[in-house]
């Protein structure tokens, strides 16, 4: 049996297990890496060799700067001042609180900024009398789309540009995913307040009452200490803008770390909070699948499966229908799993098959970076989803129909932008 098989059958079962998560998903990827180490697939040094990558560091940085935003009480004013800027009306609200969690989100995590607003929101829902239901789902939706606008504002969009500097192509810069991240929030606001409000349940205000006292005291405790907001604020605006001007003596990894250590000094959080604030199933995940990504390129396996694609798909696709083909992959995948695991597990295989047509790959990676951030349509897809899920009052079905008419959305304006911005064949 060829190296190029036995990679894609530890990677069909890695697969397999994220789709399922009978085991965690930090272990499956590690458990991958361990194999191919162990069966000489990969020399045993590179098995954890993901854990000293520098998006690794990147990743727990930004970790620890999102949760100063929340410990804080940052995103909550954030949150308090654009809803009293846009009103207590139903189409109002919605549409600050989807631009105030894309802003916060897009540079820093959307679980945490889901978390941060969803009390927030609640409480003036019960004091406009607007059933939480009409505005959690939004809010959700609007974390996941903020996330797409710049590099560190989702897992994918980092696995997408360090997948590229692997295979030894540009990356993507900091603001490069604002191209189409911010036309994605535009249309997703839009398509919101004027479509998928009606696909909304239209539940009773009684329903929230008790989750909306609770969350009104919870939000009210969380703003006490103005200077450190300030603190925070200012070190994040700084952190911004040296990736920004992206100097090679001052990288998006240092910057990262420099920003989660000055807020730890200045006590805007305890090293505790520090820590715990830190998504260690990403950091692991990441890092175990960077070698398997690596063995699927020595082995031949990523080869082998874009000659199966390109067959599949006529022998000789267009880009746009490969483009188009892993676009559709990447967000049914998410719509079940992980959106990291499936920009981890896809992002190798984009790569190989641009090559195999003689096209850039930066278009096909955006695309399954941007789809990987489209799982609206389950409770399941990502965790801004699930946790709406009990205070809103939802169903499964109620994801599915609100959130498959946004994916198509993003499907359409991705397909029509993406090619424009990152050509498949520059000059």
């Amino acid at each position: 049996m060829s190296s190029a098989v036995i990679t894609l059958i530890v990677l069909a079962v890695v697969a397999l297990l994220f789709v399922t998560e009978i085991v965690p998903l930090a272990i499956t990827a590690m458990g991958g890496a361990i194999t191919l180490g162990i069966i000489g697939i990969i020399p045993m040094k590179e098995v954890f060799s993901g854990l000293s990558n520098s998006t690794v560091v990147l990743f727990a940085g930004m970790f620890v700067i999102g949760a100063s935003m929340f410990h804080t009480g940052l995103a909550q004013k954030l949150g308090e001042t654009v809803v009293r800027v846009v009103g207590k009306s139903e189409n109002g609200l919605m549409a600050g609180t989807m631009i105030i969690a894309a802003a916060i989100s897009s540079v820093s995590s959307n679980t945490g900024t889901t978390a941060a607003l969803m009390p927030v929101i609640i409480s003036i829902c019960a004091a406009a009398k607007i059933p939480a239901s009409r505005q959690l789902m939004p809010l959700a939706f609007g974390a996941g789309l903020g996330g797409i606008i710049t590099l560190v504002g989702t897992p994918p969009n980092i696995i997408a540009a360090g997948s590229l500097k692997a295979a030894g192509f540009e990356p993507f810069g900091f603001f490069e995913f604002a191209w189409i991240g911010i036309p994605l929030t535009i249309a997703g606001i839009a398509y919101m307040v004027f479509i998928g409000k009606y696909l909304l349940p239209k539940e009773t205000l009684s329903l929230n009452i008790e989750i909306d006292e609770d969350a009104a005291k919870e939000a009210k405790a969380g703003t006490t200490d103005t200077s450190k907001m300030w603190i925070t604020a200012a070190t994040l605006l700084g952190v911004v803008i040296a990736m920004a001007l992206d100097l090679p003596q001052f990288p998006l990894e240092v910057a990262a770390i420099c920003g989660a250590i000055f807020l730890v000094l200045t006590k805007c959080l305890s090293e505790r909070q520090a820590y715990t604030g830190i998504d260690w199933v990403t950091i692991f995940l990441f890092a175990g699948m960077m070698p398997i990504a690596g063995a699927m390129d020595k082995s031949g396996a990523g080869k082998l499966i874009a000659d199966q694609v390109v067959g599949i798909l006529g022998g000789s696709p267009t880009p746009i229908t490969v483009t188009v083909a892993l676009f559709a992959l990447s967000c049914g995948l998410t719509q079940f799993m992980s959106n990291t695991a499936a920009t981890a597990l896809l992002a190798p295989i984009g790569i190989s098959i641009a090559q195999s047509l003689g096209a850039s790959p930066h278009a096909v990676l955006m695309a399954i970076a941007v789809a990987a951030s489209c799982a609206f349509a389950t409770p399941v897809g990502t965790p801004p989803n699930t946790l709406v899920l009990g205070p809103g009052n939802y169903r499964f079905m109620d994801y599915v129909k609100a959130g498959s008419g946004l994916v198509v959305v993003c499907f359409i304006v991705s397909i029509i932008i993406i090619p424009i911005v990152w050509p498949f064949f520059p000059k």
